[in-house]
């Protein structure tokens, strides 16, 4: 009778054991998760930052000639409705590529531009995941040539 308390004291410290190993382990999953998700969204961040600032820079050096931007981008112009757009897809690891193997998408938007004596022309600026999900955006202006 004595022997078989010992096995079931023994049994009981070795289950509370493994509900605290399996406490423990549910916890760091969801650590790393977490920093696995955080991890990518800051690498999106920075390379959506890389890719908008090519952008703004492109935009600005051409005075606003959509038709060039998407040249030195790599991307092309759609126009609907009067307004231009360059649209620029970027594969998993950001290099340019085609709308079907895309994972993130850039566009600029051509603004309004101002009445004749101004020659300031504007656009906004965004990247985006392919599902949708913004990285980055903001306005942009020139003055014209």
């Amino acid at each position: 009778m004595r022997n078989r308390s010992k096995s079931t004291l023994f049994l009981i410290e070795q289950l509370i054991v493994i509900a605290v190993f399996a406490i423990c382990a549910a916890a760091c999953i969801t650590i790393l998760t977490n920093a696995y998700s955080n991890a990518r969204d800051s690498r999106d961040i920075s390379n959506a930052l890389l890719a908008a600032e090519s952008a703004s820079e492109s935009f600005k050096a051409v005075s606003g000639d959509f038709g060039s931007i998407a040249r030195i981008l790599g991307g092309s112009v759609l126009t609907a409705g009067g307004a231009d757009t360059v649209i620029v897809y970027y594969d998993r690891s950001w290099q340019v590529s085609t709308e079907s193997d895309a994972h993130y998408m850039l566009r600029l938007v051509r603004g309004g531009s101002q009445p004749p004596p101004s020659r300031l022309l504007t656009g906004e600026l965004t990247v985006e995941r392919i599902d949708g999900a913004q990285l980055v955006t903001f306005p942009l202006a020139v003055i014209s040539a």
